[in-house]
């Protein structure tokens, strides 16, 4: 790698704005998270601001052995009666909104927040019909910000060690439920107080309302957290379908493409879906290259839900198979965590690692929706940029931490092993095994149905008028074409 690295972050070109973090650490897996958070929610003044996919007043954020402890929708009403001058304000998106009324001790926590004048929870269907608000984004007095894919929310909590049976691991009403690996950003400084910004647009978008004005505050960082980072600026990146007079923004899909097209050894993708065509393109264009990055992605077997299974697992299938037609050196894999059992680890984590050079953490999925219909948000730590020149060895740490727990491994394991064999696919190839490890992604055939539904992209469209008429507007070879002809123009440039 050259000593002097170009930025791939761009402010108006695949990112909003650029500001500096104080610090920033990457918290991986929500019980670190709602540990952190929760301390955070301690030490608030003026402001908690909250926006998600979805959100529960029933669990607990730091549960003890027997997955007992204090209800989020307690936490809120203690600090709200305790600081009077602290604003907590929560917003979520409004699908499912009716389940929340179904379940009496969540209608409990509401009832009592709706009759405390310093908590304002409130729903969000400010976008087209058909899109979704899918930002994970928390604002503690404008001066420490929580953005990643993590949902303060029911059947997220999960430990690094994603035991086969942990019994804190359970829903409110008693269920347990399955491994969960997922990741979010902490950061402190001036990029907190942009992300406050932009959690104000969304809050008067979706309530008319404009949110209060707030004192500039101090260090807010929490206690004994040690930083991965330090005096490093950050990149936001965004979606937005366009919507009444917001237009629409696509930050998030050129800044995956740029990736793409500046890799020179390797791309560490952690991700819930594949199902860009663009994306997948612009892959297949890279594998094509004589001496091509290698390229892993770490994802579920299966999506979750039926009908998404139908529609994300058999585009994944194609878009893989594609891919593998390029692949010469056979430099692209796609793996899946299990457990210690054999059991599945659902990743529901948003990451992407270019070359140790540059860490991406948010909510965007690698499918056609977070690229142009729902609301997201992502964070990027760039080494090119100037003052984060010293930040390479740290994003490869984080990169061996990672991998290392999907193959329950010492992080300095992996790190020798991948300088040894001079490759990171060579390294997980010799220490995936028996046990708690990653297996390779078997691709299954596919019905006519679901085939169908993969190739015209029905139930993961690229744009708002795709979504109208998905048939005649938006397919799986139209997206590839797109993606491959604009990898072509980024590479041209180089």
């Amino acid at each position: 790698m050259s000593d002097i690295l170009q930025p791939i972050v761009a402010a108006g070109r695949n990112c909003w704005r650029i500001e500096r973090a104080d610090k920033a650490r990457l918290l991986i897996d929500a019980a670190t998270y709602y540990h952190w958070i929760a301390r955070a929610f301690e030490n608030a003044e003026q402001m908690i601001f909250i926006a998600g996919w979805d959100f529960d007043t029933r669990i607990p954020l730091d549960p003890d052995e027997h997955g007992k402890g204090e209800k989020l929708g307690a936490l809120f009403l203690r600090l709200a009666r305790s600081k009077p001058d602290l604003q907590i304000d929560v917003l979520k998106w409004n699908f499912g909104a009716l389940k929340q009324f179904t379940r009496p001790s969540a209608v409990g926590w509401l009832w009592r927040w709706w009759r405390t004048d310093n908590i304002d929870f409130r729903f969000d269907s400010s976008h087209p019909v058909g899109c979704s608000h899918h930002q994970k984004i928390v604002i503690i007095d404008e001066c420490l910000a929580a953005c990643g894919g993590i949902d303060i929310s029911n059947r997220r909590w999960d430990t690094s060690e994603h035991r086969d049976r942990d019994t804190r691991r359970a829903s409110p009403d008693g269920e347990l439920f399955g491994p969960w690996h997922d990741t979010t950003m902490l950061m402190s400084g001036a990029v907190a107080g942009a992300l406050g910004v932009l959690a104000r647009e969304r809050w008067k978008t979706a309530t008319k309302a404009e949110l209060d004005e707030i004192e500039p505050c101090g260090d807010e960082w929490p206690d004994g957290l040690e930083a991965d980072f330090e005096n490093v600026d950050v990149a936001i990146a965004r979606t937005r379908a366009p919507y009444e007079d917001a237009p629409e923004i696509r930050e998030i899909e050129a800044l995956y493409l740029d990736m793409i097209a500046a890799a020179k050894r390797f791309i560490y993708f952690e991700n819930q879906y594949f199902t860009s065509g663009k994306i997948a393109a612009a892959i297949a264009e890279r594998m094509k290259e004589e001496n091509p990055p290698e390229i892993v992605l770490v994802m579920p077997r299966t999506a979750d839900g039926w009908l998404e299974q139908k529609a994300m697992d058999a585009a994944r299938v194609k878009l893989v198979a594609a891919i593998g037609e390029t692949d010469r050196d056979d430099r692209f894999r796609v793996y899946v965590p299990v457990t210690g059992e054999r059991k599945d680890i659902y990743v529901h984590a948003k990451v992407a690692v270019v070359d140790d050079r540059l860490l991406r953490v948010g909510s965007s999925n690698l499918n056609n929706r977070s690229q142009g219909l729902d609301s997201e948000c992502d964070v990027v730590i760039d080494s090119g940029l100037r003052a984060n020149a010293h930040t390479p060895p740290v994003i490869t740490r984080l990169r061996h931490r990672l991998i290392a727990e999907h193959l329950d491994v010492a992080p300095e394991r992996f790190a020798i092993e991948e300088q040894a064999r001079g490759s990171m696919i060579a390294a997980i190839e010799a220490l995936r095994g028996e046990g708690k490890s990653l297996d390779l992604l078997d691709l299954e055939g596919m019905g006519a149905a679901e085939d169908f539904i993969a190739s015209n992209e029905i139930l993961d469209p690229q744009s708002v008028d795709d979504m109208l008429d998905p048939i005649s507007s938006g397919t799986l070879a139209k997206s590839w074409r797109m993606g491959r002809e604009r990898i072509r123009r980024l590479r041209g440039r180089r």
